[in-house]
């Protein structure tokens, strides 16, 4: 392939869509960096794995030699963006937006190169707009067109209330693409509408629209509901590394092909496919999920804490190794002491003491290795070691 279907090859990557993908073939011949803009509402201080699959495209873009610009919508923030759920969400206070706007642009650069990042605020533009302002953009679009939003619409046949500031939401985030003259706009597959906004508000203001690359939403843990905080299938970017590598080692395989598409940076999709053919044909699919998670442990940490991670990580599965490498959890202890059950729970390692009974019962809890069935066995402060249940649930603790 030629440097031009190279490029093309790795902006499609993983992409669920690419509307008007000549016209970003055109730009890309034009030969001078495009503007790659990315809208994030700073809702919540801390990101996981699945928001990262926007940032690892934008990140794709600055190797290209693209400038980037991460737009933190400080002022959309206020409004509140149903974003495909059926209810409003609750605006935001200014001290909430710029408290977690500071988290999030400490934390995307794990993923973006700072050097290369143009951060923006869209209160730049539209702190200075008056209300006179806001009036002539809400009449580039009509109710009916708003409704054409499923969760609007959704709303609106279920008699449901929509708050007439909703509708700016997509008015506004439209135009930051017209206040950024941006070439291309990324976003989830639920922010279609939104992104489509953009490209009719800046033709009416005599821009060439913007280009729309829409990323999938990543599965979580359980490889069916979208990665999520709330539904706990989710991966911290910010989480200890030998948490990222033991959730990555349990999710299942064909997720894995999906999230090797979607997160990596060092698995080419010729490679990827190489990897799936020696799978199919009787290799171990868990050598392939080791690459991936000191990979995703390597970016959100470093290599070396990724290698102490998958050692410890190793140690533990096969018995073979220092299992002193695992990070050591204190958990405080009542006067009376932990039961067996009771100590699974508390670690983490079972989501219940039935739970652990059950699997006492199995003889699939082991403590340093070694098999224990006793389930009156009582464990006091001072009591340190690795807590097992299965081959892939485990916590290296001390009681105090």
């Amino acid at each position: 392939m030629n440097d031009l279907q190279q490029s093309l090859a790795l902006i499609a990557r993983g992409a669920d869509e690419i509307i008007k993908k000549e016209d970003l073939e055109a730009r890309l011949k034009l030969g001078r960096p495009l503007r790659i803009k990315a809208g994030f509402d700073p809702t919540a201080p801390d990101l996981h794995i699945g928001h990262t699959v926007l940032l690892n495209k934008m990140r794709q873009f600055q190797d290209l030699g693209h400038q980037v610009i991460f737009l933190i919508g400080d002022f959309t923030g206020m409004i509140g963006d149903p974003t495909g759920k059926n209810a409003t969400r609750k605006p935001l206070t200014r001290e909430d937006v710029l408290a977690n706007a500071e988290t999030y642009a400490e934390q995307v650069y794990k993923v973006l190169d700072k050097e290369k990042t143009e951060l923006r605020f869209n209160s730049e533009w539209f702190g200075k707009m008056g209300a006179a302002d806001m009036i002539r953009l809400a009449a580039q679009h009509t109710v009916a067109r708003m409704l054409e939003r499923d969760d609007f619409a959704k709303r609106y046949k279920g008699e449901q209330p929509i708050a007439i500031h909703e509708f700016l939401y997509p008015l506004v985030q439209g135009y930051d693409s017209v206040a950024l003259e941006a070439d291309v706009e990324l976003g989830g597959t639920d922010q279609k509408f939104n992104l489509l906004m953009g490209r009719g508000l800046q033709e009416h203001h005599g821009q060439a629209p913007q280009v729309v690359l829409t990323m999938p939403l990543l599965e979580g843990l359980d490889g069916v509901n979208k990665m999520s905080k709330s539904l706990g299938n989710y991966i911290g970017i910010n989480e200890p590394a030998i948490d990222i590598v033991t959730k990555t080692m349990k999710i299942g395989d064909d997720l894995m092909w999906r999230w090797f598409e979607l997160l990596s940076f060092e698995v080419s999709l010729d490679e990827l496919a190489r990897m799936k053919a020696e799978v199919a044909a009787g290799a171990n699919p868990r050598d392939a999920k080791l690459r991936l998670a000191r990979e995703l442990a390597a970016r959100f940490h470093d290599a070396a804490t990724a290698e102490q991670a998958i050692a410890g990580w190793h140690a533990v599965v096969t018995g073979q190794g220092d299992t002193s490498l695992l990070p050591l959890s204190d958990i405080q202890a009542p006067a009376e002491g932990f039961r067996l059950a009771a100590l699974l729970t508390a670690a983490g390692v079972t989501p219940s003491n039935s739970e652990a009974n059950r699997k006492l019962k199995e003889r699939a809890v082991r403590i340093d290795g070694e098999v224990v069935e006793d389930a009156a066995r009582v464990f006091t402060a001072g009591f340190e070691g690795v807590l097992q249940v299965g081959k892939r649930n485990f916590a290296r603790i001390r009681l105090i």
